[in-house]
């Protein structure tokens, strides 16, 4: 397709944008192993949703599996950022695996606290999405108590057999306007329902959507890097969308389409949770080849979040890290 005229003047990058400590946290772990162990190195669905990442790490000898029964028995295998379930764990056992567990410790506390609200034999509300694997792996913690609600439409249908004891979750990767409204409608319903003491949405989500919601109204359009699959990612786009700026979601800058930029003078850039920083990188060189000067950070929030990577990679690392210390 022919180029259209030049109409972007300026282009703003959201800050913050890009990888979380998770994540961070989770590819590392798969790039470690396959330092220690060499390929292949066997992990249990997409370590992070993003197809570059899972790529790279592919090509470097990573080996991605839908369920941990396909890994040979004996091998290494990286548990993924949105955690398992307890009979995930115990198969990998049966198996004799070499666990390496890259769950993002924010997603391990809800785990935590649905274990905790079981034990005290609490009906515990899930927010989350159908299907996605950390709901998956939360809900196999207790799922005998563990509810699903999508929205506020599920909390109107919910029976539960003792409305004097209900208890809440999230998933840590929702839109928080659309689940502070789900929470005020379960409050509600259940005036007596408890909840974790800290918010289940990370803080990489929250600022990513705050930094998104107050770019929004600086920009003619916004463009999300990040995956079809990635929760995050997805709710980006629909933060920009409910402030009433035109957004869209790209693996890449090869999936700019000329027609969204028609009339665009003021051009958002952000990436979700699990989008490296080069696809950005990249998608700024795409507007500056087309004489783009105008770059500048959109600055909202500054994160200084680090997670310690996993106890098995640490203590390989750090006889290494103690050569010639006194």
């Amino acid at each position: 397709m022919t180029p259209m005229a030049n109409t972007v003047e300026k282009v703003l990058l959201a800050a913050p944008r890009g990888y979380c400590a998770g994540v961070d946290r989770a590819v590392q772990t798969v790039e470690r192993a396959l330092d220690m162990h060499g390929a292949p190195v066997y992990v249990r669905k997409e370590i992070v949703h993003n197809k570059h990442v899972v790529e790279t790490l592919r090509d470097r000898g990573a080996i991605f599996v839908d369920e941990a029964t396909e890994v040979p028995e004996g091998a290494v295998c990286v548990f993924s950022a949105h955690g398992v379930a307890p009979s995930v764990r115990a198969g990998a056992i049966e198996r004799s695996l070499q666990t390496i567990d890259a769950t993002c410790p924010l997603v391990t506390k809800v785990h935590r606290e649905a274990v905790r609200f079981a034990e005290q034999g609490y009906t515990i509300v899930l927010v989350g999405h159908d299907g996605h694997e950390e709901v998956e792996g939360t809900m196999g913690e207790a799922p005998d108590q563990i509810v699903l609600v999508q929205d506020e439409a599920d909390v109107e249908t919910l029976e539960i057999e003792n409305p004097e004891r209900v208890a809440y979750i999230t998933q840590t990767t929702l839109a928080v306007d659309e689940t502070t409204a789900i929470l005020t409608r379960l409050r509600e319903r259940f005036p007596k329902i408890v909840g974790p003491r800290i918010d289940d949405i990370c803080y990489a989500t929250t600022n990513r959507q705050a930094a998104v919601k107050q770019m929004a109204a600086s920009c003619d359009l916004l463009l999300v890097i990040g995956s079809r699959n990635s929760s995050n990612s997805v709710r980006l786009v629909e933060v920009a969308r409910d402030c009433g700026t035109a957004s869209y979601l790209i693996d890449n800058f090869g999936e700019v389409e000329e027609q969204w930029l028609e009339g665009v003078r003021v051009l958002g850039i952000s990436s979700g949770a699990s989008a490296p920083e080069n696809l950005v990188a990249e998608l700024v060189e795409f507007f500056r080849a087309r004489g783009v000067s105008d770059i500048s950070e959109f600055d909202v929030v500054r994160e200084d979040v680090r997670f310690m990577l996993p106890k098995q990679i640490r203590d390989a690392v750090a006889p290494a890290g103690a050569v010639g210390a006194p």
